[in-house]
């Protein structure tokens, strides 16, 4: 999902995006569009320029059921994406790579796009 929420890197405060009552504000995906990716698509995986799939308005309430989610599906997401803005729209390959080491929840990733 891109959203240019990277362009905010290396501020924290930014990233967050916190209101008065810090609650923070970022973008999030949606259960009706993750059940769509994940049951009728049959996606893969997905991916995200934010630090949750959940928004941060639930995060904030330590809402991670979209989260939750998308990980009950046996499925893997990918965190703080980059450079998304030079990806087309569709047509190009995206290439995912890490190590799972035994017993580990999950490692940082290599992604790379290959360009029609």
């Amino acid at each position: 999902m891109r959203t240019d929420w990277s362009k905010r890197w290396p501020d924290a405060g930014k990233l967050e995006n916190k209101d008065a009552n810090g609650v923070a504000h970022y973008p999030g995906w949606s259960l009706p569009l993750l059940k769509y990716l994940y049951e009728d698509r049959k996606t893969t995986a997905c991916g995200h320029e934010t630090t949750d799939t959940d928004p941060g308005i639930a995060t904030t309430k330590q809402d991670y059921s979209l989260e939750t989610y998308l990980l009950s599906t046996n499925h893997y997401q990918i965190e703080l994406l980059t450079n998304l803005d030079q990806v087309p729209e569709s047509g190009a390959i995206v290439v995912v790579s890490f190590p799972k080491p035994k017993g580990g929840s999950g490692f940082p990733a290599r992604v790379f796009a290959i360009l029609p």
